[in-house]
């Protein structure tokens, strides 16, 4: 059984959708960043970062934080969602991008655009800016591609789970994703994926997933 500590952002759901696609038993503990749950005494023997997410795999007593290294955590356990040979360091490599580039720079765009529009021009357009470089990177590496790493339906994996979740949130970045044409099918073609689904609600079942 794995405890899970989670909240309904991005990076909380990387990990809740992987959760849910290994179908591995797990029980979600909502932390509340809006209420600082974040900084309880408690989380932070887990997470000492003060950051969502973090888990608990009671069966190995491995206690994790940091989404791309649970990630892999669970990749390599399970075995799956992680390919073998040089496409297991293709899925590796995008996962990187994802928390070197993607995570960061649309965090950015969510702080000045969404919560914060009008406190700087400056930062509005540098963040919007490289974000949509970004699509345009996504964009170029899925021609002919139905998953970032790897090819053929069977190349699903942690890189697409990681970086999905950020994807989900183009509205906030006010992105068109029809510029983007095979990001877009790339988006819902993970979308329609009942694990993702499923895994998108946790720890709340208030928010459906969003649709271009």
């Amino acid at each position: 059984m794995i405890d899970l500590y989670t909240w309904t952002t991005p990076n909380g759901r990387k990990v809740s959708i992987m959760l849910e696609e290994l179908g591995v038993p797990y029980t979600a503990h909502a932390i509340d960043i809006s209420k600082n749950e974040q900084f309880a005494p408690e989380f932070l023997k887990i997470a000492p970062n003060n950051r969502i997410p973090a888990i608990v795999d009671h069966e190995t007593g491995t206690s994790m934080m940091e989404t791309g290294a649970i990630m892999l955590y669970l990749a390599e356990k399970h075995e799956r969602f992680l390919p073998d040979g040089d496409e297991k360091w293709s899925a590796v490599e995008w996962l990187m991008w994802q928390m070197g580039g993607v995570g960061p720079m649309f965090g950015q765009v969510h702080h000045f655009v969404k919560f914060n529009r009008g406190k700087s021009d400056y930062a509005e357009e540098r963040y919007s800016t490289e974000a949509k470089r970004l699509y345009g990177v996504l964009n170029k590496r899925l021609e002919g591609r139905d998953f970032i790493a790897g090819t053929g339906r069977g190349a699903y994996s942690i890189a697409d789970m990681a970086t999905w979740p950020w994807v989900a949130r183009f509205e906030w970045q006010e992105v068109n994703l029809n510029e983007f044409p095979n990001v877009k099918d790339w988006y819902v073609r993970i979308a329609e994926r009942p694990a993702v689904q499923r895994g998108y609600q946790i720890p709340k079942y208030t928010t459906e997933v969003p649709m271009p």
